[in-house]
């Protein structure tokens, strides 16, 4: 509530308090590096879906990489996104955008996930049939335009990743990942009124 309005200063008073407990299960997402816009579109795209963590991943298939200056700027063009993007859907909790990961750095994620998904067209097993855990971390690993290599593949279901798909088509890598995180948010009491966002 408004208590005093001065010139260039405004005095509010709290008339309410809420704590927003952190949303469960978690939902991170490592998303393979797009070029031009698209990161930020990808980024824009999960913060309002309602993702937790976006790690940008470096796959051996992407067109645009990240060394030097172009890693930190690509990193800060990330975080302004989600960061906007928290603000417009009145998120309670922001979106944590990390520094960019490997190969190596992605299957310790999907190590200690409980549960992680390498999203594949070609999979027999659909995102929305995947049983979900109530609590921990959802892993999602969306793949560059080209796809995953076998040996990424090999690294990430050795590590626990279990292939799935979206549906009868291909998406874009900018696209995959909100439609993932719809789906699997979708089948949580996140988005049945309860855990926040």
């Amino acid at each position: 509530m408004v208590a005093a309005a001065r010139p260039g200063e405004l005095e509010l008073t709290a008339i309410a308090r809420r704590t927003e407990p952190l949303p469960q299960p978690r939902l991170v997402v490592l998303q393979a590096i797009p070029k031009g816009d698209r990161g930020e579109l990808a980024v824009e795209l999960l913060t309002e879906a309602g993702v937790d963590v976006i790690v940008p991943w470096a796959a051996d298939r992407c067109v645009a990489v990240w060394r030097g200056e172009r890693a930190a700027r690509g990193l800060r063009r990330w975080a302004v996104a989600a960061q906007e993007a928290a603000k417009q859907s009145r998120r309670a909790w922001f979106p944590d955008v990390t520094g960019q990961a490997d190969l190596s750095a992605a299957v310790r994620r999907i190590s200690d996930a409980a549960l992680a998904i390498v999203l594949d067209p070609a999979a027999h097993c659909d995102a929305a049939s995947l049983e979900l855990p109530d609590s921990g971390d959802i892993v999602v690993v969306v793949g560059p335009e080209g796809g995953i290599t076998s040996a990424e593949d090999e690294a990430m279901r050795a590590a626990g990743a279990v292939p799935a798909a979206l549906g009868p088509t291909v998406l874009r890598a900018s696209t995959a990942g909100v439609v993932a995180a719809s789906v699997l948010l979708s089948g949580t009491a996140r988005w049945r009124g309860g855990g926040g966002g």
